[in-house]
């Protein structure tokens, strides 16, 4: 079998209220989401520096928001309290506040994001 060297190589977080979504992103980000239509698929793309993997808000046929599922986990930056800090006024809604997993592999947190889904956070402070 092929080495793979990431297990990850894309990621869709699906969304009703696409601009809903997409200010809540930007403003947890301090960004302005960018977005476009990719088919019938309208799509906002998270940050991420080239040939690293990145990911999107999408909204279109099949796109249903979930608390169950799979779990994806954001980049937290170097200490994800700054983002977590701004998801409540943001709308959306902490659930698990910043908590470590161990000292070699940092912290996380969980959120509901105003579409109904169940994000994560990461970062090693």
């Amino acid at each position: 079998m092929e080495q793979i060297n990431n297990s990850l190589n894309w990621f869709e977080i699906p969304v009703t209220d696409f601009e809903r979504a997409r200010k809540f992103y930007s403003a947890i980000y301090d960004y302005e989401m960018p977005s476009t239509m990719m088919g019938d698929y309208q799509m906002g793309f998270f940050p991420v520096e080239p040939k690293h993997i990145g990911g999107a808000i999408v909204k279109g046929d099949g796109c249903i928001p979930s608390q169950t599922g799979t779990l994806v986990y954001l980049n937290g930056g170097s200490d994800l309290t700054n983002v977590l800090n701004k998801v409540t006024k943001a709308r959306g809604n902490v659930v698990l506040e910043k908590t470590l997993i161990a000292p070699d592999l940092g912290y996380y947190a969980i959120f509901i994001d105003p579409e109904g889904n169940k994000v994560a956070l990461h970062s090693m402070q």
